[in-house]
Parts: structure tokens; sequence; C-alpha cells
């Protein structure tokens, strides 16, 4: 590779030496908190590290060509870029490795994710955007190796949308397109599909962004010819570069240790991927990783002497040091009287860290310990709460869990007592974990007055003699609205532009609305969500198109370990409100019949989960969803698209409750749930039982997640007394989900006269064809004999065996 030695700024001798002292200081600060951090952990007072030492000069050029408004998507070893930012401090990586929950202190996650995942605040205290074009961005990192490529791509991608569509509120999210999104990953992980899924992607969309792959020659234990063909990515990928007839990447290998040449790619890559909106790839080659892989081993296991030699002569470090002392940018005194500061700088950050991160917890021992030795002192069980307090005692260094383990098991030893001093603990004990468990579980959904299950409902509304069409009519034409209201929304995905969707539930949107803000895509289900991630973290109001419900596993990674974690593991500093739109159940067939929802509502906490009955319920979450900013799955009943529904003269307007159930049919002798294509068979159901005497009232579930939150179930429950939930995922699944939030979180077991039930498909995938689709989910047949066995067993003489 030919790297230009052009630079964008001329600078003075002097400013160069200060640039590079400056740089040398960050990459030994780096280094010496990775050192100490596994001191550490070896030591007890950490889980687990995992650090960026050996990548330190790559991450400083990184750094250097880095601008506000741009975004990272890196993985978890880039503490010296964030260090060279001043995002980082040393007080901060400690706090990181002992998870203290306190974000003033441990700002990268407040204690949620391991040290060396990294992020900055996108969002101010009440949920608005800060204005991220002020300010360096860092998207909220996940451990899950190449998980951080698909977001990449998003983030890049928006800054691509904002440069083309000139009606878009950019004013806190982008200069004109000028934003380059940054991504990392080692050389092992591009192994990935989702490293491949997404350098395709961007190839075709040309995003600006810049791959950086860390080449150490390992993953693991594991070298790189088990990894790579040729042992050589840049050489694998080399069919993307580009050239004078075709798009593509400019491709680009750099020495690690190689400070000018480093510099030189960097700025170059920054000024292609900014200026033209051209992908770059950095193949950042002999890099080292002094301490291995992790805290976990140590890489002497796996390296020969020979490597572990080579990799000491070739670390970064000590050549850009012997580099600088060879051009005479600084003596060998100087450097050395640095690095012991340096040394003396990390020392005591970590040493007020640890401090810190007691300090809260000796005064609740404190405090807690008077009030074991006072309930002790007036308790026949004095000798057992009398050891729980010299135990808590000898414990020096205490963490919650001690407080947690001491005070709840004192309570045992006070049973039957009512004392003052009992008293005390009690209210010691409620207190503690009212503060505590917040750290841990808070904003897996939003706060804010905005959340989704704060929008009021609107009712649909029908002028006289409202025709009938078909659903898909009313999701086109209510989306027409949404698009038209909401400048920064826009959708994508398999065959969603031209034809759109294969439904027609988009028809003819993108004509008027152009093909970036109702665009196709590849078929390339992880990066459409990549996408979405990506722009919801820029601004943008993106709704992810998934063609059926069944392919949404190829991008489970994604939507369960990213988007439906980010504000959790950012604490509400980061949001996504990505809306993914798909299509399921009752098709033909074991891979389009869409109803795996028991998995879905278990790997998808964090997401809102929508299951309409028609499409004017679907448009209604859409246009609810819309006012609100957080994520959300919505499956439309991929057989309801050409049935005929009354068409509102309120498109665009109509809201429908998230959190609430809906009553479809009031009765008095059993309740019925259900939701999607399965309830319109329970409602057909329901007026044939009323022949044998039988009156169910049927509800629509059609969140669930949340479900529920005002407990209109069990309010109907203790009307008929009992209850069915039907629905067409597997045994187990969903149905038994809703049983669980029913009988025992509303406690409607209370008002029970008959064993509750669920009725569900078979344990296998639906089987092809009208009859596979018979045998395989509930029908009509199999919910009328249900519940009529049910009011068999409580009524037998009125109702007679049926078969």
């Amino acid at each position: 590779m030919n790297v230009s030695s052009k630079t964008s700024n001329d600078i003075s001798f002097e400013d160069f030496k200060a640039q590079i002292l400056q740089d040398y200081e960050i990459a030994i600060l780096s280094r010496a908190c990775s050192l100490l951090g596994r001191k550490e952990v070896l030591t007890g007072k950490a889980k687990f590290g995992i650090f960026g030492d050996g990548k330190e000069l790559p991450q400083l050029a990184m750094a250097r060509a880095f601008k506000d408004g741009d975004f990272r998507s890196g993985y978890y070893r880039d503490q010296t870029f964030m260090m060279a930012l001043g995002l980082l401090r040393p007080k901060d990586f400690f706090h990181g490795l002992y998870a203290t929950t306190n974000m003033e202190l441990e700002p990268m996650s407040g204690g949620r994710q391991m040290g060396g995942h990294f992020l900055t605040y996108s969002l101010n205290e009440d949920g608005t955007w800060k204005d991220l074009t002020q300010q360096k961005n860092s998207s909220a990192d996940i451990s899950c190796t190449a998980g951080q490529m698909p977001r990449l791509l998003g983030l890049a991608q928006a800054s691509k949308v904002y440069r083309k569509e000139k009606g878009m509120d950019s004013a806190k999210f982008s200069d004109d397109g000028n934003e380059v999104a940054w991504g990392t990953i080692g050389n092992a992980s591009t192994s990935e599909g989702m490293f491949w899924e997404t350098i395709n992607a961007g190839g075709v969309l040309q995003v600006p962004m810049v791959v950086s792959i860390w080449d150490d020659e390992y993953g693991i234990s594991v070298p790189a010819k088990h990894h790579t063909t040729k042992e050589d990515i840049s050489k694998i990928v080399s069919g993307f570069q580009r050239d004078e007839e075709h798009e593509g990447y400019e491709i680009l290998k750099v020495k690690g240790w190689d400070y000018t040449a480093l510099m030189h790619a960097y700025e170059n890559a920054s000024d292609i991927a900014r200026q033209e909106h051209v992908p770059v790839i950095i193949h950042v080659t002999e890099l080292t990783q002094p301490q291995g892989h992790s805290t976990s081993g140590s890489h002497e296991r796996y390296k020969d002497d020979k490597r572990l030699e080579w990799e000491r002569d070739n670390d970064c470090n000590k050549r850009f040091k012997e580099w600088i002392l060879e051009s005479g940018i600084a003596a060998a005194s100087e450097l050395e009287d640095l690095e012991k500061q340096v040394k003396r700088t990390v020392r005591e950050a970590k040493k007020e860290a640890w401090a810190e991160f007691l300090k809260e917890n000796i005064k609740a021992k404190k405090s807690l310990v008077q009030l074991l030795h006072s309930a002790a002192s007036k308790s026949p069980n004095k000798n057992f709460l009398t050891k729980l307090k010299n135990d808590l005692i000898a414990v020096e260094e205490p963490i919650l869990k001690d407080l947690a383990i001491a005070s709840r098991k004192s309570l045992r030893y006070l049973l039957g007592e009512a004392t003052p001093e009992r008293q005390a603990l009690v209210h010691w004990v409620e207190n503690f974990l009212a503060e505590a468990q917040p750290e841990f579980s808070s904003y897996l959904y939003s706060p804010n007055e905005n959340r989704a299950t704060n929008i009021e409902a609107i009712a649909p509304t029908y002028a006289t003699n409202t025709e009938k069409v078909d659903g898909r009519v009313i999701l086109r034409d209510n989306f027409d609205q949404l698009f038209n209201t909401y400048p920064n929304a826009l959708i994508f995905g398999e065959d969603t532009g031209v034809i759109g969707d294969v439904n027609q539930g988009l028809e003819g949107l993108q004509e008027k609305y152009g093909s970036t803000r109702i665009a196709d895509t590849g078929i390339r289900e992880t990066t459409i969500i990549g996408q979405g991630i990506g722009m919801a973290m820029r601004g943008l109001r993106p709704i992810a198109e998934i063609q059926y419900l069944d392919y949404i596993f190829y991008a489970m990674s994604s939507l369960t370990d990213d988007l439906a974690t980010l504000l959790y593991r950012t604490k509400g500093k980061q949001k996504a409100p990505l809306i993914v739109r798909t299509r399921g159940h009752r098709l033909e067939g074991i891979w389009h019949s869409g109803s795996e929802m028991g998995g879905l509502i278990h790997l998808l906490r964090g997401m809102y989960i929508l299951a309409p009955r028609n499409m004017t319920q679907a448009a209604g979450f859409y246009n609810t969803l819309m006012k609100s900013d957080e994520p959300a799955l919505v499956i439309e009943s991929l057989n309801g698209y050409r049935l005929k529904e009354p068409k509102p003269n309120n498109l665009g307007e109509f809201c429908t409750p998230i959190g609430v159930v809906e009553t479809i049919k009031t009765g008095s002798d059993i309740t019925l749930v259900s939701y999607g294509s399965t309830l319109r068979i329970v409602a057909q159901v329901a007026r044939e039982l009323l022949e044998v005497g039988i009156d169910a009232e049927v509800i629509d579930a059609q969140t669930l997640l949340p479900f529920d939150i005002t407990h209109d179930v069990v309010k109907s429950i203790q009307k008929t007394n009992r209850l069915l939930v039907i629905d067409e995922d597997v045994p187990g699944g969903c149905a038994a989900y809703l049983l669980n939030e029913i009988v025992e979180k509303q406690q409607g077991y209370r008002y029970l006269d008959s064993a509750p039930q669920t009725l569900t498909a078979q344990a296998h995938r639906a089987a092809y064809g009208t009859d596979g689709d018979y045998f395989s989910k509930p029908n009509a047949e199999d919910i009328f004999e249900k519940v009529y066995d049910i009011i068999h067993e409580a009524n037998p003489l009125d109702y007679p065996k049926l078969r």
C-alpha cells in the first residue's frame, strides 16, 4: 500500500513535538492502566479484565482523525482511543473494572457492563437529544464479537441520508452528512457473518464508515490460519477495492507500530469517507497482545518462545519510543521522567477509585452493624445475630451483596418479635433494597413522560356509510400520513421500495417520497436491523422491515444483544427508537408460519412486542410508536392484508394503546384470551358456543410486551371464573407466558373455579398446505371442544361429554 504523506494541517515542529509527546503520554498511560488492571482482577477486586494493551498507536491515530459529530462503533479494546479523546480518565477506567454503580464515577455503564465497554451520552436527563454535532460520540459497546458491525452501518448511513434529504430535521444530528462512523474489530472476529454482511452492505450503500481491523494474528488462543483464508484479511477483502469502473472500498494496510504511517493512513481515510462517502477498510497489522486475550488465562500457554520474543521486540509502545529517540524529538531522560509520572498517576487513580467504590458501602456497613448490635441485645436469638454482626465486621471491603445477605438473614432470627429494634432493621432492609435494586434494574424501558405506554389512546373514527377496503389499503394510507407528518421517518427492507412491500402496504409511496425514505435492501436481515439501530441513534425515525417473522432469527443477535439492551446498558444515556415491522401467523408451511412468540418475548425484553389482530390496529400501533421514542416489534397478521375493514377517516392520528387489552366480546361463562390471526378464529368460535349455551368473553391481548398493565383480564375472570389462553405458538411458549401474567402476576388464581388452561399449536412447525395448517395449529373445532370440555367438567349434567 502506498500511503500519501499529505496531511490536512501544516504544523510547526514545536507543535509536532508536543503532539508526539502527548500521544506517547496517552499510550503509556493506557498501558499502565492495562497492566495494573490485570493485577486488580488477579487480587480479587474485580471479576474480569479485558484490555487494549498492544493496540495503543493505531487508536491514537484514529483519535487524531476523529471529529465532532463522528460516531464510534467498536469493541472492548479501544480504551486508548477513548483516553485520547479525553472521554476516559484512569479513575473512570478502574471504576469500570470494579463495577461501580454510580454513573458519575463509572460513566460508561454504571457497572452494568464489564470494563472496556465505552459510550458517550446522547441524551439529556429528560431523555431529549443532546447536540450530537458538537461532541465526539461513541455508541455503547457490546461484548458479542462482530456485534458492533451492523450498528456501524446504520450510524454511517445516517450521514448519507442527512446529506441527500434536505427536508429532514438535522440540527442536532448532522452537518450536511459530513460525519464519519468509525468501526473497530479484531482480526479473528472478521470470521463472523456479521462482519461480512456489513462489509457487503457498506459497499453497496456507499456510506462514510472507516473499519479498523486490529490484527495481532490470534483469536484468543487460535492463530490466524484457523480464522482467515491466506491468513490475511486485506487480501480476502481485496475484491471490494473500488476502481474506475466500480464503486467499493478504499483498502489500506499499515503496520501497527509505525506512528507516521498510521497518522497518514487515518487522515487519508477520514478525508475519503467524509468528503466522498466512500467506505474505507484499514488493516492494521503486526500488533501484539502483551497480556494475552484477557485475565481468564495467559498467552504463554499457546504462544511459543519465538512468537513471544517477536511480540516483545515489536510492541507498538516500544517501537514508538525508539522512533522518538532516533528522531531526536525527546531525550531518554525526558521520556523516563514522563513514564514515572504516568505510573504514579495511574496508581493514585486506582487507589482513589477503590476508596470511592467502598465509601458508601462502608458507611452503610457501620449503620447496619449498629442495628444488628441493638437487635441482638433485645433478642432471644442474640447468639445468631451477634455472629452475623461479627462476620460483617470482619468484611473490611464490603460490597452491596455482603450488606444484603447480612441484613436479610438477620430478619429470620427476629421472627415474631415486636421490638423497635426489629422494626428498625426491617426499615433499613426495605430502604436498602429500594435504593440498590434500581442500580441494576432501571431503564429496561423508558421512564420519561413520552414513553409508549403513556401515549393516550385515540379511537379510529368513521364517516357515515364508511367503505370497507382491503386491510393493506388502511396500512398504506396510514403510512402515507406518517411519512408526510414525520420528515425524519423512513422505511427499508426486502421488496419494500419499488413494489411497496410483498403485500403492497407501501404501494406507490417510493414514487411519492423517494428511494431514500422508502428503500429496497438486499436479502440481509442482520444489517437491515443494524441500519435501523444506527440511524435511530442519530435522530432518524427508521422502520426496518423484516419480510416474514420467521426470518427475524437471522437478525436476532442484533435485536437481543444490541437494540433491546441499549437503554438499559447505558442507564438511559442512549436510545434507538427503531420500529421493526414484520408479518407472520397463519400462512402455510414450516418457514412462513411465524408464530415463535415465546422465544421473542423472552429474548427481546426492553422492546415492545405488538401483535395486532387487523391492519387498523396495526396502523394505530405505528401512530402510537411515532409519538414515543422506544423500540418495538410490530407483527402484522399475514393473512389479513386482503380482508375487508372499514377505513377510518383519521388516518395517521388514531392511536392503539400499548399495554392495554381489548374486550372483543363480553360473556359470563369463560374468559378466552388470544391475539393476532388466531383471535379471529376465537371470535368465530365464541359465536358458535352461544348455540350450546356457553357465553364466552373474548379478549385480544394485542400487546405481548408489556401485557395488560391495567389488569383488565383479571377483572373478566372475576366475572367468568374460568380462563383459557389460545395461541399458535408451541406448547409452553407465549400462552404459558400469558398464563403466568394472568394467574400469578394479576393473581387471577383467586377467582378461578376451574383449572386455567392453554390451547396451543403442536410442538412442531406448521406443516404445508391447508390441511397442514389445520392439523398443526389450533383450529375452530379444537377451540370449541376445549372450551366445551372445561364447561363440561364444571357442569356435566347440563353439558354432557362431547366425545
